[in-house]
Protein backbone atom coordinates (compact mmCIF):
# COMPACT_ATOMS: atom_id res chain seq x y z
CA UNK A 1 0.00 0.00 0.00
CA UNK A 2 1.21 3.71 -0.66
CA UNK A 3 -0.51 7.24 0.30
CA UNK A 4 -2.13 7.09 -3.21
CA UNK A 5 -4.38 3.78 -1.87
CA UNK A 6 -4.25 5.03 2.11
CA UNK A 7 -4.41 8.85 4.20
CA UNK A 8 -2.62 9.09 7.47
CA UNK A 9 -4.71 10.95 9.78
CA UNK A 10 -4.68 12.52 13.24
CA UNK A 11 -6.30 14.96 15.50
CA UNK A 12 -4.99 17.69 17.34
CA UNK A 13 -6.89 19.36 20.17
CA UNK A 14 -5.61 22.50 19.55
CA UNK A 15 -4.93 24.94 22.86
CA UNK A 16 -8.32 26.83 22.38
CA UNK A 17 -10.08 23.71 22.33
CA UNK A 18 -10.69 23.22 18.47
CA UNK A 19 -9.72 19.77 17.43
CA UNK A 20 -8.34 20.03 13.93
CA UNK A 21 -7.37 16.60 11.80
CA UNK A 22 -3.99 16.72 10.19
CA UNK A 23 -4.32 14.58 6.68
CA UNK A 24 -1.46 13.40 4.72
CA UNK A 25 -2.02 12.01 1.69
CA UNK A 26 -2.32 11.96 -2.21
CA UNK A 27 -5.21 14.31 -3.15
CA UNK A 28 -7.35 13.07 -6.00
CA UNK A 29 -7.90 14.70 -9.28
CA UNK A 30 -10.83 13.95 -11.48
CA UNK A 31 -8.43 14.56 -14.49
CA UNK A 32 -5.78 12.34 -13.71
CA UNK A 33 -5.97 8.60 -12.70
CA UNK A 34 -4.46 8.46 -8.87
CA UNK A 35 -1.56 5.59 -9.75
CA UNK A 36 -0.11 8.32 -12.10
CA UNK A 37 0.25 11.24 -9.03
CA UNK A 38 3.10 11.40 -7.10
CA UNK A 39 2.19 14.83 -5.02
CA UNK A 40 2.16 14.13 -1.13
CA UNK A 41 -0.17 16.69 0.85
CA UNK A 42 -0.75 18.00 4.23
CA UNK A 43 -4.04 19.25 4.73
CA UNK A 44 -5.40 20.71 8.16
CA UNK A 45 -8.74 20.40 8.74
CA UNK A 46 -11.41 21.76 11.19
CA UNK A 47 -14.06 18.99 13.15
CA UNK A 48 -16.84 20.96 11.03
CA UNK A 49 -15.19 20.43 7.91
CA UNK A 50 -13.45 23.97 7.65
CA UNK A 51 -10.47 23.76 5.62
CA UNK A 52 -7.60 25.55 7.15
CA UNK A 53 -4.84 24.92 5.00
CA UNK A 54 -2.88 22.66 2.81
CA UNK A 55 0.36 22.53 1.03
CA UNK A 56 2.47 19.68 -0.45
CA UNK A 57 5.34 18.12 0.60
CA UNK A 58 8.92 16.47 -0.31
CA UNK A 59 7.80 13.00 0.44
CA UNK A 60 6.95 10.16 -2.14
CA UNK A 61 3.73 8.50 -2.27
CA UNK A 62 5.82 5.28 -0.87
CA UNK A 63 7.16 7.12 2.22
CA UNK A 64 4.20 5.82 4.69
CA UNK A 65 6.53 6.07 8.05
CA UNK A 66 7.90 9.19 7.19
CA UNK A 67 4.86 10.56 6.44
CA UNK A 68 3.33 9.14 9.85
CA UNK A 69 6.03 10.72 11.64
CA UNK A 70 5.31 14.09 9.65
CA UNK A 71 2.08 13.79 10.92
CA UNK A 72 3.09 12.86 14.68
CA UNK A 73 5.53 16.01 14.31
CA UNK A 74 2.69 18.58 13.23
CA UNK A 75 0.40 17.02 15.53
CA UNK A 76 2.73 17.63 18.65
CA UNK A 77 3.07 20.92 17.32
CA UNK A 78 -0.54 21.83 16.98
CA UNK A 79 -1.21 20.75 20.66
CA UNK A 80 1.59 22.30 22.31
CA UNK A 81 0.47 25.75 20.37
CA UNK A 82 4.08 25.63 18.68
CA UNK A 83 2.65 25.53 15.30
CA UNK A 84 -0.62 27.57 14.07
CA UNK A 85 -3.21 25.63 11.94
CA UNK A 86 -1.75 27.81 9.00
CA UNK A 87 -0.31 26.82 5.85
CA UNK A 88 2.54 29.14 6.37
CA UNK A 89 3.81 27.49 9.82
CA UNK A 90 3.29 23.78 8.36
CA UNK A 91 5.18 24.31 5.32
CA UNK A 92 8.91 24.07 6.38
CA UNK A 93 7.70 20.52 8.26
CA UNK A 94 6.33 19.45 5.01
CA UNK A 95 9.47 20.54 3.14
CA UNK A 96 12.11 18.57 5.00
CA UNK A 97 12.11 14.83 6.10
CA UNK A 98 10.61 13.97 9.35
CA UNK A 99 13.66 13.14 12.29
Amino acid sequence: MSLRGRTIERTATLPDGREVVVRIGVLGDSYVAKRELDTVSVELVEADGEHLAAVNTILEPTQESEALALAREITSGLEAGSLEPTAGAIEPLADTLPK
